[in-house]
């Protein structure tokens, strides 16, 4: 039986580009890593765990872009203008639902984050 997410992993290619990105620009903090690069854990506030992977053989090693992580966030406008600031790609910057607004950027490897706020309950 399942009971939860264990941890989300992303591909990656350069690993001390990738690390520079979300310790740096997404302010995360390290946890478990590998020394030689391999492997890289962020503990997420909340809960949760998101790991990057740098395979040992590039003949084996997945292509990033093939996953994506949502982060909710306290205020989607000011974390979107300061990324944009610093560089940050994105592919939407304004995706409207009934319960949520999004915005969809790209790591430096080309995975996927949503940056996710909630509606208030009326």
């Amino acid at each position: 039986m399942l009971k939860k997410v264990a941890f989300t992993m992303f591909p990656v290619k350069d690993t001390q580009r990738a690390r520079a990105f979300y310790e740096g620009t997404l302010g995360l903090r390290v946890g478990s890593h590998a020394d030689n690069g391999v492997w890289t854990e962020y503990d997420l506030p909340g809960g949760g765990c998101l790991a990057l992977f740098n395979h040992p053989d590039p003949k084996s090693a997945a292509e990033p872009g093939g996953a994506s992580i949502a982060f909710e966030v306290e205020d989607l406008d000011a974390l979107v203008a300061r990324l944009k600031g610093e560089g940050v790609t994105f592919m939407a910057d304004d995706v409207q639902s009934p319960v949520c607004r999004m915005a969809v950027m790209q790591d430096t490897e080309g995975n996927t984050i949503i940056l996710h706020k909630l509606r208030k309950s009326t």
